[in-house]
């Protein structure tokens, strides 16, 4: 017998959605299609599916189905609401670099933005120290689900990934520092000395009189060693081809530029780098090094062949990155290019597009559902699900309502 449900009752981690139109990323957009989930993963999407009669079936009312959103930088759980400085746990700001410490030591799992987040159809983050520290941290990879533990949220098997900055930043916090740094030349004095310091540190723990274990030379050594992705908070494309002289110098590849507002002047040198971009859509002019930006800056780079994403940076801003992509329409991107920038994109910044970013056979099933297509200034999101299993509903009791009462 094949049990009817509302979209409300998919709890678990087995379903099968039909009449609702679906946006791949990888592909065209399916018209009135359906999708199936075994095991919290996407096991077949298409028109013609045969489901099982044992799971529920859920009719999609015509909505619009995406892969969940991906936003690759928050301070969620590490600036948690209420805003207090009793909840300021972000940046360790008592030296230039503290590589050994961890962002998912500070997170307050139960932050209400975690679940705004979910109502904005977001279901993959990356938490990130501040960007006081040249070397701030370790990030955490977090699915946004309902959790009480960190072990709830972790994103299990997503890459490591560490939080660098440069530019105005740990030059303004530590000016009056005696050992600064003070300037631009400072920071990546300094850069260059902490590397310098780690390699020689991993020589002197060949010797036979080794010194003790340093977390700190350890994380940086994992740096060295590609054992962990560097993610750089910079603005100005002067540092950003700064970075790229001292990561080249000692073999390091840079992941991502965050902010990246002057990525723009530099682009063919970010994409022969490999690098990818985390943006604003239209955030500028807030401090000296964000007053050259331009609102075609995502556009841009990706049309030559970048990878983009656009992130949040703000609790409240990440409840509505459909419609901060939406923007990017105006900005010359193109449809299939602003829906890449919140789900791909980002994944493919983060390492993890094996698993997330577009709706494949095989991959989790962490999606989102539209009442109208997620790039309408109308739309809402309706319902979240991470692996399958749903944990965000506008609507609780939708059984009886019609598609017009849903939308």
């Amino acid at each position: 017998m094949i049990v009817l449900l509302s979209i409300a009752t998919a709890l678990a981690g087995d379903f099968y959605i039909y009449n609702v139109n679906l946006i791949p990323i990888v592909g065209s957009t399916i018209e009135k299609g359906s999708l199936l989930v075994k095991d919290g993963r996407i096991s077949d999407v298409g028109k013609d599916i045969e489901p099982p009669k044992d799971i529920p079936h859920i009719d999609g009312n015509n909505q619009w189905l995406m892969p969940g959103i991906i936003d690759v930088h928050s301070h969620m759980g590490v600036y948690p609401w209420p805003g207090a400085r009793a909840h300021s746990d972000g940046n360790e700001s008592i030296h230039p670099y503290t590589p050994h410490v961890r962002a998912q030591d500070s997170i307050r799992v139960e932050d209400p933005a975690f679940a705004l987040a979910r109502s904005g159809g977001v279901t993959t983050l990356m938490v990130l120290p501040g960007s006081a520290n040249l070397i701030g941290g370790e990030a955490a990879i977090i699915k946004n689900r309902p959790a009480q533990t960190l072990k709830d949220l972790r994103f299990e098997g997503a890459p490591r990934g560490i939080k660098m900055a440069c530019g105005e930043n740990p030059k303004r916090v530590y000016r009056d520092d005696t050992d600064g740094p003070s300037t631009r030349m400072g920071n990546l004095a300094m850069m260059r000395g902490i590397f310098q310091e780690a390699l020689d540190y991993r020589a002197a723990r060949q010797r036979k009189d080794p010194p003790p274990m340093d977390h700190k030379m350890e994380m940086i050594l994992d740096v060295l060693d590609g054992e962990i992705r560097v993610h750089v908070h910079c603005y100005r494309h002067d540092d950003i081809e700064g970075i790229y002289r001292v990561m080249d110098e000692y073999g390091i590849k840079v992941a991502s530029f965050q902010h990246a507002l002057e990525a723009y002047k530099v682009r063919k040198m970010i994409i022969e780098h490999d690098t990818a971009i985390a943006t604003w859509s239209d955030w500028w002019g807030f401090k000296m090094e964000a007053y050259e930006a331009t609102p075609y800056n995502a556009a841009m780079v990706k049309r030559d062949g970048g990878v983009v994403a656009l992130h949040s940076d703000d609790s409240t801003l990440v409840q509505s990155m459909h419609l901060e992509a939406t923007k990017m329409l105006r900005y010359g991107a193109t449809e299939q290019e602003v829906l890449e920038m919140i789900t791909l994109d980002p994944a493919k910044l983060l390492g993890v597009e094996n698993r997330v970013g577009s709706l494949e056979i095989g991959k989790d099933a962490d999606l989102a559902l539209f009442s109208e297509h997620p790039l309408s200034g109308y739309t809402l999101v309706n319902k979240t699900w991470i692996d399958g299993q749903l944990v965000y509903d506008r609507y609780p009791d939708t059984l009886n309502m019609s598609e017009g009462e849903i939308k």
